[in-house]
């Protein structure tokens, strides 16, 4: 029910296609569907996550490391995310309760904070991650930040497709590496907010 009192405004179980938003929504609706049409929520990395994000990230192998990140062993990694969770902001795609993709902004205080962005290997290519990048972009700019950065190795032509379609811009271009900002005064940051009942089939 909306706020004219009228039916079939708002959400109804996963079905959230009319939904016009209320005063009270998050920057970003926190449901969502994969290219396979499964739901799933994106929503804030808790305390009690810990394990289960480490699960994740223990399901990745050497392959899927870039730049060094997510580290290699378990220790290293667990201290990684300790160190995010402390100092970042954080979401996670949450399907049936399992963890499969991770996203986070830090310093999450800065004005210009740097993102990475990991999914499980099992649901990779579903526009998890996609999603997963606007949540964030529209979290990030309701706390008032002026623009998101981050490093991706140059031969990584996927993620850099999905970058570049987002509204990311080259800032410099290193040896193997490409560093990437999003300014969030730009169209993006107001198209991720719209509530889903407003958007377009592509956001």
């Amino acid at each position: 029910m909306d706020e004219t009192g009228e039916e079939g405004a708002a959400c109804s179980a996963w079905d959230n296609s009319r939904c016009e938003g209320t005063v009270y929504c998050q920057a970003r609706c926190p449901r969502a569907y994969d290219d396979d049409g499964r739901p799933y929520i994106v929503r804030s990395l808790e305390d009690d996550d810990a394990d289960a994000l480490l699960e994740m990230y223990d399901a990745m192998d050497g392959e899927m490391t870039t730049l060094g990140l997510p580290p290699r062993t378990r220790e290293r990694c667990e201290r990684w995310l300790d160190g995010l969770a402390e100092n970042g902001l954080n979401f996670v795609a949450d399907i049936d309760g399992q963890i499969v993709g991770h996203v986070a902004a830090a310093p999450a205080d800065d004005r210009n904070p740097e993102l990475v962005v990991f999914l499980h290997p099992d649901y990779r290519g579903r526009g998890i991650g996609t999603e997963l990048l606007k949540q964030l972009v529209a979290h990030v700019d309701e706390r008032g930040a002026d623009s998101l950065r981050l490093t991706v190795a140059s031969g990584n032509r996927r993620a850099i497709h999905v970058y570049d379609n987002l509204g990311f811009d080259v800032a410099d271009r290193l040896r193997k590496e490409l560093e990437m900002t999003l300014d969030l005064d730009g169209e993006l940051a107001r198209r991720v907010k719209q509530p889903p009942a407003q958007r377009s089939s592509t956001e």
